[in-house]
């Protein structure tokens, strides 16, 4: 009865990760509670998980990388592209190195979004359009990460899991061999071959405009000396050209979406808008209307700030932000962070309620206007990725080379053996903050909790899983291959399975479940389990088929402009690219 209700478990799990309807943290502490009332996990232990040392390490490498990230070291080492005219294809192999490098040590997402702002001002510069880099770039950071012990949670993961079992972990450069081999052969793909199915979408407007992404709606308002002031609903086509869609209109708080021939507008009449940033531009400066944020704050920033000291900065919501799931208007955006919403893009999907009352979603773009002094920090509370021109910065030198020494060391004591892995970052962690690399306040924020939360609460779903006999039924069926195929053939299934496990939930759970099933396998076949941890920690890396599958693609999506299906056009090739060599390099650096 137990193995049954934890595969029930597993199963839910599978379903509301793929779903995406719930965060992924709040869904494991649902799985763990199920666990503990059915008595399979005892209450005592239910949070031993959060004690469990790929915790530990995740969460103080979050915190290392943050401090390299604040130090300016990936904004100086791209300066070469900026200042120098270089053809598209070294910019592309100088970024996706760059960025997949800088993920063989820190957090891939943070590497990432340090290069987003970087790349699309180099794709602006040049001409190119930034969706040409986005992706690649995105695949880069994953690629990375499969390179060393601390480039991602699943190896982290797969590390302590072998401890466990054999009472050995994987060492710092283990992983280096099979991942360094494929990382290289992935980027040679991306730079020559790849970038070339990603769907191409020229820039549009001047160079302030900093990324090409799809339609906003916004909200503008028929102002007193507006040209749509009582006039037909029929005049706003002469303004919008047939380049802009009428979404609703709003009278009296009432909406309507669709209005009669006869609708006369009125002053303060409320018309929701979609389109291009630049037609939307044309559009409200030819009807003299004005946009809703800025008219309802006019007064106040008259008086308050001069127009100079306001500024417009697209932005990107990241996956672990406060304010996903709430929307502007019931979280008080205006009072509680200064900042007005004037537009917001979101792919593939129409906008129809009021921007104010949209609650925000991972990915989602968003225009927002604020006090140029405080624009950076506010927008980093709130858990998002500036993406506007605001002038790059560079770092400072000392805290380059303050930042690298921190880590270098944490990362020397931890090779030499010295220091287990966990307790070397933990103290790397502790001198970024005492040497004021990394501010106080932010210690907290560096941590992105909800992947914190997966973990402690998955693991003793992983546990149950190989205590109640699951794991092992699952080997069995896949050593049912055993007498019909080579050993290599049931070591694909485990890296393909993992595989596509990863591309529909989170990376780090899909490792958690496959890993107790590899060493059953492995026990299964009568051959050692280390070349099948290794074709999970290869699986879990390769999320290329989906935005869902990993920060890093979902990250992408909004500012690139993609669509859902765009992934597959250049993650499948490179999937089945993996496949055929990874498999081939585990065996020959790992044997059976």
């Amino acid at each position: 009865m137990e193995m049954q209700i934890v595969f029930g478990t597993l199963i839910l799990a599978i379903i509301l990760f793929a779903w995406g309807k719930f965060r992924y943290d709040l869904v494991s502490v649902v799985c763990l509670l199920i666990l503990v009332f059915a008595g399979i996990v005892p209450s005592e232990e239910a949070f031993l998980g959060f004690a469990h040392p790929a915790v530990i390490t995740v969460g103080m490498i979050l915190v290392v990388s943050h401090g390299l990230a604040r130090s300016g070291l990936i904004e100086s080492m791209a300066k070469i592209l900026i200042e120098k005219e270089l053809s598209f294809t070294f910019q592309l192999a100088f970024l996706c190195i760059l960025v997949c490098v800088a993920s063989a040590f820190m957090n891939n997402v943070g590497a990432l979004a340090m290069t987003m702002p970087l790349a699309v001002h180099i794709a602006n510069k040049h001409g190119h359009s930034a969706s040409s880099y986005l992706m690649p770039i995105a695949f880069a950071s994953l690629l990375g990460g499969m390179t060393t012990l601390i480039g991602t949670p699943p190896n982290i993961i797969i590390s302590t899991i072998r401890a466990e079992q054999v009472g050995e972990k994987f060492r710092m450069f283990d992983f280096a061999p099979v991942g360094v081999g494929l990382a290289l052969l992935g980027l040679i793909f991306i730079i020559l071959i790849g970038w070339r199915f990603v769907p191409k979408r020229a820039p549009k407007g001047d160079d302030k405009s900093r990324f090409n992404i799809d339609d906003y709606i916004t909200e503008v308002i028929i102002t007193e000396d507006s040209k749509l002031k009582d006039q037909p609903h029929r005049a706003i086509y002469e303004f919008t050209k047939g380049n802009i869609q009428i979404l609703n209109i709003i009278r009296n708080n009432q909406l309507t979406y669709a209005p009669g021939r006869n609708f006369v507008f009125r002053e303060n009449d409320i018309i929701s808008i979609q389109g291009d940033p630049d037609d939307l531009k044309e559009f409200i400066s030819e009807s003299k209307t004005g946009l809703v944020a800025e008219e309802k704050d006019k007064e106040k920033k008259e008086e308050a700030k001069k127009d100079e000291d306001i500024m417009l900065v697209e932005a990107v919501v990241m996956e672990n932000s406060p304010i996903i799931g709430r929307s502007a208007s019931d979280m008080l955006m205006s009072f509680r962070y200064g900042v007005n919403l004037l537009a917001i893009s979101r792919q593939s999907q129409k906008i129809r309620k009021r921007i104010d009352h949209v609650k925000f979603l991972g990915g989602d773009v968003i225009l927002v206007q604020g006090e140029s002094d405080k624009i950076d920090e506010t927008l980093e509370s709130m858990g998002c990725l500036p993406l506007a021109d605001r002038g790059l910065n560079f770092g400072e030198p000392k805290k380059i080379i303050l930042a690298l020494g921190i880590f270098l060391s944490s990362l020397f004591l931890i090779i030499s053996g010295l220091l287990e892995v966990q307790v070397g970052f933990t103290l790397g962690a502790l001198l970024m903050v005492l040497f004021r690399v990394i501010p106080v306040r932010e210690i907290y924020t560096a941590v992105d909790w909800p992947v914190i939360i997966l973990l402690g609460a998955l693991l003793p779903l992983g546990t149950a899983l190989e205590q109640t006999g699951g794991a092992n039924l699952i080997a069995e069926k896949i050593l049912l291959l055993k007498d019909n195929f080579p050993a290599w053939v049931i070591l694909t299934v485990v890296l393909v399975v993992t595989m596509f496990l990863s591309d529909i939930i989170n990376n780090a759970a899909t490792v958690v479940l496959m890993a107790p099933i590899a060493f059953n396998v492995a026990a299964g076949m009568g051959v050692d389990a280390d070349p099948f941890l290794m074709a999970v920690a290869i699986g879990g890396s390769c999320a290329f088929l989906t935005p869902i599958g990993h920060q890093s693609n979902a990250l992408v999506m909004g500012p690139g402009g993609y669509k859902f299906t765009d992934y597959l056009k250049m993650g499948a090739p490179l999937e089945l690219l993996i496949i055929l060599i990874g498999i081939p390099l585990i065996l020959f650096f790992w044997p059976l």
